[in-house]
């Protein structure tokens, strides 16, 4: 099994926080505020010391590589609008991502991208209307509330990210898939004693196989979902939600099936105190257990795929200790090519120095068992230390 490099390693996951949700300071720059119009402006820039040591089939993928590269989390600089016009409360967001791992390959073309070019149209009786480019519904809630979101996460040899130029993959692949940004309509309710719904219709994904007399489409858009629902109980302060994705892609040609795309996420956070504990899953079929979009294209996506994402944390200070086990069995339809079993153990160390800056040291174990051949298999163990600086 050799890196792939048909990964969209520019465009990994991560994104910026939203829906309260976010474990890091409210620290935008207020640019301009007057006339019920705002414009405001947020960012993150990371930077880790990594060294991972690989351990595959073969000895000619055994090493010990040093790198300096970003986390999870790749830098990035967004800008926020809003705008009171009657009843209605306008809003924007962009956001541009950037890697800060030149090579010798690419010199200094710095890969950026746009993750997020939305704006909103909301109202306190109605909800809010979402049109644009945002990550998906599906898988969500998974990704936003990971405990190690700030830090380094798995680097697997197998999926090039030992090498590679863009971010770490995190949890992605080894307890929930990532929801890619797409173009989508998504509305929104309001918060209602908790309880929150969201509806939209994304941009489909070609999940069917295009032979050579026929061609892959959609008659209908991607459908996703999610419901959250936030209480008290006994003093915890608990945040649930349930999340899907629904689409049918066609072929052209009579002899190629159709392919069924359906995933069905949810998961639990309970804070008290200091104390934090997650537990979070999915099940999928005829969706890649990498990319929601199914980037890099993988054929026959007509297959299961489950997994789930177990963390806790203490926080006692300016310091956070979390612990995480993740874990994705695939039948074939991820990006090594056929069946195997993905798996994350992760320790970290955060460090808040200040409201806008903070320390993190973490370890972390990555492993690949294939389910039919031994070649599939991998031991990756990564230490990272670094800094992030918010604003």
């Amino acid at each position: 099994m050799h890196n792939n490099k048909n990964l969209p390693l520019r465009l990994l996951p991560a994104f910026i926080l939203s829906l309260g949700l976010s474990p890091f300071a409210d620290a935008e720059i207020m640019l301009y505020d007057k006339d019920d119009t705002t414009f405001s402006t947020d960012g993150y820039i990371n930077a880790f010391y990594v060294n991972s040591k690989v351990d595959r089939v073969g000895d000619q993928y055994d090493r010990r590589q040093a790198r300096v590269k970003m986390g999870f989390l790749p830098n990035y600089l967004g800008f926020n609008m809003s705008k009171q016009a009657d009843d209605l409360k306008l809003g924007a967001r962009a956001s541009f991502w950037v890697t800060i791992n030149d090579s010798e390959t690419n010199g200094t073309d710095t890969a950026i991208d746009v993750r997020q070019f939305y704006g909103t149209v909301a109202n306190p009786e109605w909800g809010e209307v979402l049109i644009g480019k945002d990550f998906g519904l599906f898988a969500r809630s998974n990704i936003l509330l990971d405990e190690l979101l700030a830090g380094y996460g798995q680097v697997s040899d197998s999926l090039g990210l030992v090498d590679g130029g863009g971010v770490s993959f995190g949890n992605i692949g080894s307890g929930y898939p990532y929801p890619f940004p797409t173009s989508q309509i998504t509305y929104r309710t309001p918060v209602m004693d908790g309880l929150r719904v969201a509806v939209g219709i994304l941009d489909p994904v070609d999940t069917n196989d295009s032979s050579p007399q026929g061609k892959a489409y959609q008659k209908n858009p991607r459908t996703e979902s999610e419901v959250t629902y936030q209480f008290d109980l006994g003093g915890a302060k608990i945040y649930s939600w349930l999340n899907g994705s629904y689409q049918t892609s066609d072929n052209t040609d009579s002899t190629v099936a159709s392919v069924t795309s359906k995933g069905l996420g949810y998961g639990v956070q309970a804070k008290m105190g200091g104390l934090s504990l997650t537990g979070s899953g999915f099940q999928a079929k005829g969706i890649n257990p990498f990319f929601t979009n199914n980037a890099g294209e993988a054929t026959l996506r007509n297959v299961d795929s489950n997994g789930y994402l177990l963390q806790g944390s203490y926080k006692l200070g300016k310091n956070r200790l979390a612990l995480s086990y993740g874990k994705t069995q695939d039948d074939g339809n991820g990006v090594v090519g056929s069946g195997a079993d993905y798996e994350t153990r992760g320790i970290a160390l955060f460090h808040d120095v200040n409201a806008n800056l903070k320390l993190v040291a973490e370890y972390n174990q990555f492993q690949i068992k294939g389910h039919d051949t031994r070649a599939q298999n991998e031991d990756t163990d990564t230490f990272a230390v670094g800094a992030v600086l918010t604003w």
